[in-house]
């Protein structure tokens, strides 16, 4: 086994779509796992989402997908329920499931109905709302839960409308949290030999989220305010205008700030008193932004960072994602990944083990490619 492939002779069962169960079972794929995505004749929701491909495919689909083999199942089909039934007794170690509250076990899938028979079988319920409380049966999506778990009134500028953080945070985060929790199980079964039933959701995941905003009002009972590319108690920490750009300098204690002032030729506010401390400047950050803008703005983003990289200053431009999939850092990763002649390339798992990260093996199934294979096997 590799080292890059811990999972290997785990066969995981994904009766998910969309992206957070899709997300936890690429993770644990990319881990060497054998991963058996479950779909109707429709298909995951997420073969329509993103942009489309010449040939069909999604984008979406693409990037959440590797690594798996795609079995096309009627479940109102007593036959297919029947045959799914016994793969996940008889064969699965591990099933991930974020179908419609109740559904699964209407359908006699449930993780109590199938440990019966596999009792070191691990089952993962990826819900909306969470397993208890008056919303338990409640759908949900990404964006709702970042305005229901506080992430919204946190995001963006000051006296501007909600947005909702750019990526799909808390599916994904979701996703990385079954994942978890899964290889705890897995864990814990090497010397138990009995499995789990595991219960998270998406609602769960945006509390997580804000657990630090969540600290802070338990100091003063005050909701935290938006900040914009900042961040609250930080100072200076935030993009600023140059140029061609934004950058984001980060120098929140006294010894970066010393740097960043020495570096930008402010040796005077190193004495003033409204910025004798990272607190201070964090109150005074307005005055103290009415030195920095007007400099940073005179040239441009790499004459910057050329500048403060040598004084030991963080700092990064806001990137594009064509410039970040373009950057020599980017590539030296080999985080990017693709096989022979296969498009698109997709981003593999943020991990490597004794310097080898996991292999992209197979590129995302066509719906329902291993079907035959899988049934008949």
């Amino acid at each position: 086994m590799s080292a890059a492939n811990p999972l290997s002779g785990v066969t995981v069962v994904e009766i998910g779509t969309s992206v957070a169960a899709p997300f936890g079972s690429w993770i644990l794929g990319y881990l060497g796992a054998r991963v058996i995505k479950i779909e109707s004749a429709r298909g995951d929701d997420a073969r329509q989402w993103g942009r489309m491909l010449p040939d069909g495919r999604s984008s979406f689909f693409e990037a959440l997908n590797a690594n798996k083999e795609s079995v096309v199942l009627d479940l109102r089909d007593d036959k297919d329920k029947h045959w799914l039934k016994e793969f996940c007794e008889t064969k699965a170690d591990v099933v991930i499931q974020n179908m419609r509250p109740g559904k699964v076990a209407q359908l006699g899938l449930d993780g109590a109905e199938l440990s019966l028979t596999n009792p070191k079988l691990i089952y993962f319920n990826l819900g909306a709302f969470g397993a208890v409380g008056p919303k338990a049966s409640a759908p949900g999506y990404d964006p709702l839960m970042q305005a229901a778990g506080g992430i919204m009134s946190v995001t963006g500028e000051p006296d501007r409308p909600p947005v909702r953080v750019g990526v799909s945070i808390v599916d994904m985060g979701s996703g990385m949290w079954a994942a978890i929790g899964v290889l705890a199980a897995l864990y814990q079964r090497t010397s138990t030999g009995r499995g789990a039933i595991i219960d998270g959701s998406l609602y769960e995941t945006a509390v997580a989220w804000v657990a630090n905003q969540s600290a802070m009002v338990q100091v003063d009972g005050r909701n935290p305010e938006k900040v914009g590319s900042g961040a609250r108690g930080m100072a200076p920490y935030q993009a600023y205008d140059c140029a061609d750009g934004y950058l984001v300098v980060s120098a929140p204690n006294d010894n970066l700030f010393e740097r960043l002032c020495k570096a930008l030729g402010f040796l005077d506010l190193l004495g003033d008193p409204r910025f004798a401390t990272n607190q201070l400047r964090y109150a005074n950050l307005t005055d103290l932004n009415r030195f920095l803008e007007p400099v940073l703005k005179t040239q441009t983003r790499d004459h910057w960072m050329d500048v403060l990289d040598k004084a030991g200053v963080p700092c990064a431009p806001v990137r594009q994602i064509t410039e970040m999939l373009a950057d020599e850092q980017t590539r030296a990763l080999g985080i990017v990944q693709s096989l022979e002649q296969a498009t698109p390339e997709l981003i593999g798992l943020p991990l490597s083990f004794d310097g080898e990260r996991p292999a992209l093996r197979t590129m995302p199934p066509a719906l329902g490619e291993h079907t035959e294979l899988v049934k008949g096997g």
